[in-house]
């Protein structure tokens, strides 16, 4: 245990905490409840080649271990979203490479009960105030689908640089998508991103 991983990390009633085996029942009801509004931006398996076994979709079992051991090899940060104690969604930090690079990408999803009142970049701005100044990363990215307004919408309240289209960059909901490319690098973001997050959340005169 060091201050990288495991940790929980949280800004008022939000926090971000490791995927746990007993949040399976939260997970699933989260999961299930909202596959219509998550279904189109999932990444999926493309089709095995002649003679191969098609992918099967992993357990939750299978998910959580998968994930702790990249965890417990450095590669990644799986965390589950909560907020007033209710686990509300997920974000994972994966992709972790060092060398001359020094980065890492970012994914999430939310409860669409609760999408809109600013839950999810303060996630996203925790996880990267996390990564800069405790992981040592110099760079964060988030891949979008262009028609994901939403998740756009998230990365550029929090300042991210549109750096532009990677084509058919994932096999997403059954096929290979285009994806927007966010980016975020720590001199960007001296004073931490969740207090630039709260900054620009703040009303100004005229809303006061």
């Amino acid at each position: 245990m060091n201050a990288v991983w495991p940790v929980e990390l949280a800004d008022g009633d939000l926090a971000l905490r490791p995927i746990r085996m007993r949040d399976q029942r939260a997970w699933r009801e989260v999961n299930q409840r909202n596959r219509a509004w998550l279904r189109p931006w999932e990444a999926t398996v493309p089709p095995a080649p002649p003679g191969r076994f098609p992918p099967q979709r992993p357990t939750y079992r299978q998910m959580v271990r998968h994930l702790r051991g990249e965890a417990q090899a450095g590669r990644m940060l799986p965390f589950v979203i909560v907020w007033r104690g209710r686990l509300v969604g997920q974000l994972t930090v994966a992709g972790i490479t060092w060398g001359s690079m020094c980065s890492a990408h970012v994914g999430y999803w939310i409860d669409r009960a609760v999408a809109g009142r600013g839950l999810t970049p303060t996630a996203v701005a925790l996880s990267v105030d996390h990564c800069f100044a405790a992981v040592g990363l110099h760079r964060i990215e988030v891949c979008i689908r262009p028609e994901n307004i939403p998740s756009r919408r998230v990365v550029e309240k929090l300042g991210f640089r549109e750096e532009g289209l990677r084509p058919a960059y994932l096999h997403i909901d059954g096929a290979w998508r285009d994806h927007l490319v966010y980016a975020l690098t720590a001199e960007e973001v001296p004073e931490g991103l969740l207090a630039r997050w709260h900054d620009r959340s703040l009303p100004g005169p005229a809303q006061m």
